[in-house]
C-alpha cells in the first residue's frame, strides 16, 4: 500500500510568530496581500495585530471580510471577484476555518477558472494548477485549516456542506501565533478545542490511518487533554494557548492525509441545514460515536485512554475504551459544550433529513465501523 503525506512548505510556531511574515513575503517574491478575515476579528482588533506587521514592513494590502462562520458559495464568488480587482498576488488568511477555507476556494478558482461555479470543487476536484499563494494565520485552535488539503464550503442553494479535497489548495506558509488566540471567547475556545480532539480521535481510528498518522494523532490527544481546560478558563495562559495551537496543527497534519469518519459526516449537515458551529456539532456527537465505534477499533481506544491519562494497569481493551469515552464526555461537559441536539434547536422530525445527508457525506466512508442511514438516524436520536 502506498501512503501519501502532504504538508506546508514551511510553518512557524510560537507567540509572536507573526513577526516572520515580512521575511516570508519577501522570500516568496510577493508584493500585495489580499487579507481574508471575518468582521468579528476586525472588530475586536485581532486582524489589526497582523496588519500592523504589514504596515511596518511597507507591504500593501486590501481587506476582504465578506466571510460567514459557515462560508458559502456566495462568499467564495464575492471573494474571487474582489481578489481579481485588488491587484494582490497572494492571500493572507487570518481567522479560523471559515477564513482559511474561503481563502483556499478563492485561491483555487483564481488559478483554475473552470471551477468558478464553486460547486464543482466538491469531493476530489481535478484542478491542474496550485492555488494562488496563501499564507495562513489561524486565530482558533481547532480546524487546522492552515495545514490541511481540505476545505468546506456551504452550498446554500441545496443546504449542504461540500467537503473539497485538493493537494493544490494547501497554504504555502502557516504561521501559528498563539497571541492571536488570547481574546478567543471561552465558548469558542471550548468548541474549537473539541473540534481538534475530534480530528485527532477520528484520524487515529479512520480506515486510512497508519503508523505515521497514528504518531501525530496520539500526541495531539495527549496535548489537548493537558491544555484545553486551562485555555478555556485561563485564556491568557501562554503555555496553554500555545499548547492548543500546536496540538490542533499536529492533529491536522495527520487527519488531512488519512481522512475522518462519521462524526464529521453527521456534523456537516448540522452546520449546513441549521448553521450549527462546526466545533459544537463535533463535540456534541463525539462521545456517542466513539461508543458506537469502539468494537471496531479497541486497540486504538487503549491508546486514547493512555493519552488521556485514564488507562490503568490490568484494564481490558473494553474497559480502556469505556474509560476513554467517559474522559471525552467529561471534558466536553467541563468546558461547557451543549449535550443534546434539542439544546441547539434540532427536533426529532429533523433527524431523517440529517441522516440522509450524513450517509452521503464524503467523510462517512472513512469510519472504522460500517454505517447505514438507519444506524446514523439511531445515533442522532441518541444525541437528541
Amino acid at each position: 500500500m502506498i501512503n501519501r503525506f502532504v504538508l506546508n512548505e514551511v510553518s512557524y510556531f510560537g507567540p509572536g510568530a507573526r513577526s516572520v511574515l515580512p521575511q516570508e513575503v519577501k522570500r516568496l517574491g510577493l508584493h500585495k496581500a489580499f487579507v481574508a478575515s471575518d468582521k468579528d476579528l476586525i472588530k475586536f482588533g485581532v486582524t489589526a495585530k497582523v496588519l500592523k506587521v504589514l504596515e511596518d514592513a511597507g507591504i500593501p494590502y486590501e481587506v476582504f471580510s465578506e466571510i460567514k462562520p459557515n462560508p458559502t458559495v456566495s462568499n467564495v464568488k464575492a471573494g474571487v471577484e474582489a481578489f481579481a480587482k485588488s491587484g494582490a498576488d497572494f492571500i493572507l488568511a487570518i481567522g479560523g476555518g471559515s477564513s482559511i477555507d474561503t481563502s483556499k476556494a478563492i485561491g483555487i478558482i483564481t488559478n483554475n477558472p473552470d471551477f468558478s461555479d464553486v460547486v464543482s470543487l466538491e469531493g476530489v476536484a481535478p484542478t491542474k494548477k496550485k492555488s494562488v499563494p496563501i499564507i495562513a494565520m489561524p486565530t482558533t485552535a481547532g480546524t487546522a485549516a492552515e495545514v490541511t488539503i481540505n476545505y468546506v464550503i456551504t452550498d446554500e442553494k441545496n443546504q449542504k456542506k461540500m467537503v473539497c479535497v485538493d493537494p493544490n489548495d494547501i497554504p504555502a506558509i502557516a504561521i501559528v501565533d498563539a497571541e492571536l488566540m488570547y481574546t478567543l471567547p471561552k465558548s469558542l475556545t471550548a468548541a474549537t478545542g473539541l473540534d481538534a480532539l475530534t480530528h485527532a480521535i477520528e484520524g487515529l481510528i479512520t480506515k486510512g490511518a497508519w503508523e505515521m498518522s497514528d504518531m501525530f494523532e496520539i500526541k495531539a490527544i495527549e496535548m489537548i487533554t493537558r491544555y484545553l481546560e486551562t485555555a478555556v478558563f485561563d485564556p491568557t495562559n501562554a503555555e496553554a494557548r500555545n499548547g492548543m495551537a500546536v496540538a490542533q496543527y499536529i492533529a491536522g497534519m495527520a487527519f488531512s492525509n488519512v481522512g475522518l469518519g462519521v462524526v464529521h459526516g453527521m456534523a456537516h449537515p448540522m452546520g449546513a441545514i441549521f448553521d450549527i458551529p462546526h466545533g459544537v456539532a463535533n463535540a456534541l456527537l463525539l462521545p456517542i460515536i466513539m461508543e458506537f465505534n469502539a468494537p471496531a477499533a479497541l486497540p486504538k481506544y487503549v491508546e486514547i485512554a493512555k493519552a488521556m491519562k485514564v488507562y490503568r494497569d490490568g484494564m481490558t481493551q473494553e474497559e480502556a475504551a469505556d474509560a476513554a469515552v467517559k474522559a471525552v464526555k467529561a471534558l466536553s461537559v467541563k468546558v461547557g459544550i451543549p449535550q443534546h441536539l434539542t439544546d441547539l434547536g434540532i427536533k426529532e422530525e429533523d433527524l431523517p433529513r440529517l441522516a440522509a445527508s450524513a450517509i452521503a457525506d464524503v467523510c462517512t466512508p472513512g469510519n472504522p465501523r460500517e454505517v447505514t442511514e438507519e444506524i446514523i438516524l439511531g445515533l442522532y436520536k441518541k444525541a437528541l
